[in-house]
């Protein structure tokens, strides 16, 4: 019984300590260009000491970010998906040079209708997220534009 009190503690006092880093939070917003023609916009907004690692990185280097949108009869993606122009460093992690993000990333993909009812843009978000110590696992996130 005492063993068994003792994994108890052991087991509550593990998971209070634990932490849980979520040091990217991302918003969606649409504006549009034309009446056929929309851009998606994607903005992490990532907590001070962290950044976000560009869609374009070296090999054997971080997970870039990377964006899939859902397929849908309503729209054609126009080219691919373009970011702010961050920052370009030594990174001492990865040990080369790697673009990234501090503060807030801003991605933007236009898109195409290819009729004028409402629908949703579904889309999903993978990325990594370190700072000057450690990296977090890559996340992935879902997101959603409403075409209105």
């Amino acid at each position: 019984m005492k063993k068994l009190i003792l994994l108890l503690v052991l087991l509550v006092s593990t998971i209070g300590n634990s932490q849980i880093f979520e040091p990217v939070k991302w918003s969606t917003k649409v504006v549009k260009i034309s009446d056929t023609e929309f851009e998606l916009i994607a903005t992490a907004s990532i907590e001070a000491n962290w950044h976000l690692y560009s869609q374009n990185v070296p090999e054997n280097g971080p997970i870039p970010t990377t964006f899939s949108f859902k397929s849908s009869s309503n729209y054609l993606k126009k080219g691919n998906t373009k970011e702010d122009v961050g920052h370009t460093i030594n990174d001492p992690i990865f040990n080369m040079k790697i673009k990234f993000f501090e503060t807030k990333a801003t991605f933007k993909q236009r898109i195409h209708l290819k009729n004028k009812a409402p629908f949703k843009v579904e889309a999903t978000v993978e990325f990594m997220v370190c700072d000057d110590t450690r990296c977090l696992p890559p996340t992935e996130v879902d997101l959603v534009f409403n075409i209105k």
